[in-house]
């Protein structure tokens, strides 16, 4: 009998600590969750490794003052075009913005996935993301280029046709809209794509790859730290067709999230997030902000 009523006094202890220990968990912030001001949360997926629309950076503020935001799980801080307007966009929502720091490779399987709720990351709205995912209107209009070894072979290079029959080696990065202008280059040789836009600059600069085919912020970018690149743009008459496409860079939500999608376009409309004047002053801006690394 004593027996019996010392473990009933044990087991009643152990669940006493249980309950006070429960108590004192701290849950894990969601969307749908509240921080202590009471605002929700957005939570919003990029590379953070595409300068000049986002990048990684150890410090919380930038050269000329403005705030990075500190990446989900990290001790690193983020910054970047893409950043900037969704700092404006949390803000015009009255919500907590979040990071997530993600592979280009896997953005989109991580969005469905549930670990954020939308892409702000230099992502072109093309025919096959529409069928996957939704969209809102443009956040930034980009012209595409190519970049080429200063002093190389194919520095006077000046219209697309110029390319044609040269065998020049062609790269661009992987799962992006440059991927199917590689075949309109008569004659190159498509070897390796790569996972970042830095590894094709470097591909470039190191003579493994000739032309690397990409929009012109993230070449105008790369140039600040990479001295022996030069950037060539087509003339209308003589470029690449079908690139349109990755001209309109838009932010993307899941395909069955169609409430986010429109608070974020309602968003963008209240700031007037349709005029390019404001978008091209946004990214001469921050291009200057970027650390040397990226």
């Amino acid at each position: 009998m004593r027996k019996r009523r010392f473990l009933t006094v044990v087991l009643a202890g152990i669940m006493a600590v249980s309950m006070i220990a429960g108590c004192g968990t701290t849950p894990k912030k969601e969307n749908t969750g509240t921080d202590g001001e009471n605002k929700k949360v957005l939570r919003v997926g990029m590379e953070c490794a595409y300068a000049p629309f986002n990048w990684t950076q150890d410090a919380a503020v930038t050269p000329d003052g403005s705030t990075a935001v500190p990446i989900y799980d990290s001790a690193y801080y983020a910054y970047g075009y893409d950043v900037a307007v969704a700092q404006k966009l949390a803000e015009q929502m009255g919500m907590e913005l979040e990071i997530h720091k993600v592979e280009w490779s896997s953005i989109g399987i991580s969005m469905d996935a549930g670990d954020y709720d939308c892409i702000i990351a230099g992502m072109g709205s093309t025919a096959e993301r529409q069928m996957a995912y939704l969209f809102t209107t443009p956040y930034y209009y980009r012209d595409n280029c190519i970049v080429v070894k200063k002093g190389g072979a194919y520095e006077s290079v000046q219209k697309l046709s110029d390319l044609a029959g040269t065998g020049c080696k062609v790269t661009t990065q992987l799962g992006t809209g440059w991927v199917p202008l590689l075949d309109q280059i008569e004659g190159a040789v498509t070897g390796a794509n790569y996972e970042t836009t830095s590894e094709c600059f470097m591909a470039v600069s190191n003579g493994v790859a000739d032309v690397c085919i990409v929009d012109l912020p993230t070449a105008q970018s790369a140039l600040l730290t990479n001295d022996d690149l030069i950037i060539i743009t087509f003339d209308e008459s003589d470029t690449f067709t079908g690139d349109d496409e990755m001209v309109n860079v838009c932010i993307a939500t899941r395909k069955d999230d169609t409430a986010l999608r429109d608070k974020i376009q309602e968003a963008l409309d209240a700031l007037g997030w349709n005029d390019k004047a404001k978008m091209d002053e946004l990214m001469n801006s921050v291009i200057t902000q970027q650390p040397a690394a990226n």
